[in-house]
């Protein structure tokens, strides 16, 4: 049994909204569409159109010069995309931690508890939910989401758009998703309940495979 393709078409349904019933009640977000927004497929009316960027505030990572051990070793979180993989859920810390001079003296910003992290490079498309305060380095771009968004939905949604992000990902010596590409991720976006419905079955649907794959 193919599972990996099955949750990606239990992903597919999710997002054109038929997963689960839909609100009665519209996304008051549809005023705020972009004009020059070409929607990929049909939502329910419901819902509404944006722009990832849209959702919250996008946070760049950083690095601290290697060669200042005073900023390692702290008990700030910092995870760089070798600390995840495809199945990576949540993420409280990665393999090393800085210090608090360290992130003074770096481009990396701490970011609250339920951020939503995307690696943007090596490789694209790592997606992670930060379960504490927790920083990164240049491999991602992270977002800081409104409370109109849910943030296990956003991240559902941006696991199904990794074929999208790595097609717009440039480079020679290896792929960089820009910010701009990163802003610009198409998001179907339900009312907050709905998606805490949809987030809810896709986790009941995902444990159900889990189950036949591992007696398998």
């Amino acid at each position: 049994m193919n599972t990996k393709h099955l949750k990606a078409r239990i992903l597919d349904l999710a997002l054109q909204g038929k997963l689960v019933e839909n609100s009665k009640i519209p996304n008051d977000l549809n005023s705020r569409i972009p004009t020059d927004f070409n929607p990929p497929f049909k939502i329910p009316n419901s819902w509404a159109w944006v722009k990832l960027g849209g959702l919250g505030e996008v946070i760049l990572g950083g690095t601290p010069s290697t060669q200042n051990e005073n900023y390692f070793g702290g008990d700030i979180a910092w995870v760089t995309p070798a600390d995840l993989n495809e199945n990576t859920v949540y993420i409280s810390k990665g393999r090393r931690n800085i210090t608090e001079e360290g992130l003074k003296n770096s481009s990396a910003k701490l970011m609250p508890k339920g951020s939503v992290l995307f690696s943007t490079r090596a490789p694209v498309g790592y997606v992670a939910i930060a379960e504490n305060e927790i920083s990164t380095n240049q491999g991602f771009k992270s977002i800081v989401l409104k409370d109109f968004a849910f943030n296990k939905y956003i991240y559902f949604v941006l696991k199904s758009l990794n074929n999208l992000a790595n097609s717009l990902a440039g480079g020679t010596t290896f792929k960089e998703l820009s910010s701009t590409n990163f802003k610009s991720l198409p998001i179907p976006l339900p009312p907050l309940d709905e998606q805490e419905r949809i987030v809810k079955k896709i986790d009941e649907l995902f444990e159900i495979l889990e189950v036949i794959e591992n007696s398998l």
